[in-house]
């Protein structure tokens, strides 16, 4: 079984149950150390002081932050200690939210929430209603030396908890904004046309990291002494015409028979109008 990251009780009301945490996902990658070049001997990163031209070792060094240019206060380890938050043993529920007004931007790590024994019963219940009323839940939690804000929220087997990125952590960027008003209806049935060419059931399973992949395979090669061979990069045609590129690529798709395409058209248009529709509304 997995290793728990935090344990301890999750409060919502009167109710209260003994939960754990732990890691729902982490990242892989293939990792590289860094080689002198000349006799590929691994190197050793060193720490130097500018103002004094020498190298200092690790244990010389000490925490500043920058109130000014160039000048500094020190901060010591315990001074940080004294002011983290504790690793509390319990998480609170503030509130309830629905999950249609969390932007999935907040969320940060995921981990698993799984009952402790005894807590097997209220965590069913919170899992059920959850689940069924279409709410999440916003909590608060300390842990790794740091309060966060977390959401729980019902996967198919339990309760899946991430922490969230605070408001301030968001970067707000200007340009970062869609007219809609500069789409045709006639573009916008082709891409709906589009989009439901292209639908398919959600398996996250058939998607694989083919760059991780590539090397590890290149890195195989080298070491069987064979040449590595550079993968080609698809092209990519500049949009000249969005409808012409829309046509070109349903075409590219399953052919349709003028019946269904005609269909197709009636649909998407539909979406779109009952779209406006609710915009106005």
């Amino acid at each position: 079984m997995a290793s728990s990251v935090w344990k301890g009780h999750l409060t919502f009301g009167l109710v209260a149950l003994p939960v754990r945490l732990f890691s729902a996902a982490r990242g892989q990658t293939v990792n590289f150390n860094m080689l002198h070049k000349s006799d590929h001997s691994r190197i050793k990163q060193v720490i130097y002081c500018q103002h004094e031209d020498k190298a200092v070792p690790r244990s010389e060094l000490v925490k500043g932050y920058e109130y000014e240019k160039d000048r500094y206060v020190v901060v010591e380890d315990d001074e940080i200690k004294a002011v983290a938050p504790k690793t509390s043993k319990v998480m609170e529920i503030l509130e309830f939210v629905e999950a249609k007004d969390v932007d999935p931007i907040y969320l940060e790590s995921s981990y698993y929430m799984a009952p402790e024994e005894g807590g097997e019963k209220p965590y069913a219940l919170l899992f059920e209603a959850l689940r069924k009323s279409g709410y999440y839940g916003v909590a608060k939690i300390a842990m790794h030396n740091r309060e966060h804000i977390v959401i729980l929220r019902p996967g198919q087997r339990g309760i899946l908890l991430h922490t969230m990125y605070y408001a301030d952590e968001i970067r707000k960027v200007d340009e970062f904004r869609t007219d809609t008003a500069i789409v045709s209806e006639k573009e916008m049935n082709l891409a709906m046309m589009l989009v439901q060419s292209l639908a398919d059931k959600f398996a996250p399973e058939k998607y694989k990291d083919s760059y991780r992949e590539n090397l590890e395979i290149m890195i195989q090669t080298k070491l069987a002494g064979r040449k590595v061979v550079e993968i080609a990069s698809p092209p990519v045609a500049p949009v000249i015409d969005i409808m012409e590129a829309l046509k070109k690529s349903l075409e590219a798709k399953k052919p349709m028979t003028v019946a269904s395409q005609a269909a197709a058209e009636e649909e998407g248009a539909g979406k779109v109008k009952k779209a406006a529709g609710r915009k106005r509304g």
